[in-house]
């Protein structure tokens, strides 16, 4: 074989990175929200799971393993939230593949102190993985995902470079506004579905002061909702908020009976009209609860 007809068998197999755009999957749409913006128009990005659906359950289907099968990278949100993630990796038989965590350096809050085991619920060992809706992780998130985009495309690593130091600049500002609309809401008690919003709620000095479910990932059951009766009673808790793809039947309960107004708040990108990307979810969530 001549040295020209290896050449361009060499340049055949040069990957996707180099003439055209660095495909990422994603484990949901607050990460493909970030990823896009570092990406900018270097990259396509599809998310598995979507706003207004429960990240903690997704199917295993074909069609997912045939997307990462294609992917370059793939964007997690670890601490065991996607772990429904792993077998359609294994399955996309992608040996090419870069997995980023992008749990990888955040802070992370609710680390069991004892075993865990299957009578707590969906507790998870490693702690609570809903570390996006503190918009300071966001910037963390950001910077494991520049760190998987050059390991696969180091040629254009600059322009991501600079696409995540203008996302860090916007973000800084954002949270400077979040805070300013948010200060009327220090020291709001409420109660929430699920343990959904410790990040949420310790950066911007909201107080959890119970759950709907019983335990994570546990249906509410009569006896639990009429303890949190009483709880929202005694404590003057005025929101019941939840998340879009729980069933209602139980915080209306809660509210017909306590006269606390039922809060459907999106934990996601999509989860809701206007939170079209990862700025504007925190727009629409701090606007909802500023309006109740």
């Amino acid at each position: 074989m001549s040295k020209y007809a290896i050449l361009i068998i060499l340049l055949l197999t040069i990957t996707s990175t180099v003439f055209g755009k660095v495909a990422i999957v994603t484990s949901t749409s607050d990460l493909k929200s970030i990823a896009e913006m570092i990406g900018g128009d270097l990259v396509t990005v599809e998310s598995l799971n979507k706003g207004a659906s429960n990240p903690h359950s997704v199917e295993t289907l074909p069609s997912y393993m045939l997307k990462v099968g294609k992917a370059n990278l793939y964007c997690k949100i670890g601490l065991d939230l996607d772990a429904w993630a792993a077998p359609i990796i294994d399955g996309s038989r992608n040996g090419k593949l870069v997995v980023v965590d992008c749990s990888q350096n955040v802070p992370v809050l609710g680390k069991p102190t004892q075993k865990v085991d299957a009578s707590m619920g969906d507790v998870h060992p490693m702690g609570n993985p809903h570390y996006w809706l503190d918009p300071n992780n966001g910037l963390v998130i950001a910077d494991n995902i520049l760190d998987g985009l050059i390991s696969v495309d180091p040629a254009n690593g600059e322009i991501y470079r600079k696409n995540r130091n203008a996302f860090a600049t916007k973000l800084n500002q954002k949270i400077a506004e979040w805070k300013s609309l948010a200060a009327k809401l220090q020291g709001t008690k409420i109660v929430t579905y699920h343990d959904s919003w410790p990040y949420f709620a310790d950066a911007f000095g909201i107080k959890v002061d119970g759950f709907v479910e019983p335990r994570p990932g546990i249906e509410p059951t009569p006896s639990h909702t009429a303890e949190i009766i009483e709880l929202v009673k005694k404590r003057q808790i005025k929101m019941i908020c939840m998340e879009p793809y729980f069933s209602d039947r139980a915080p209306k309960t809660i509210a017909r009976e306590t006269g606390a107004k039922v809060v459907v708040l999106p934990p996601s990108v999509g989860g809701a009209p206007g939170a079209e990307d990862y700025f504007t979810l925190f727009d629409t969530i701090l606007r909802t609860l500023g309006q109740k």
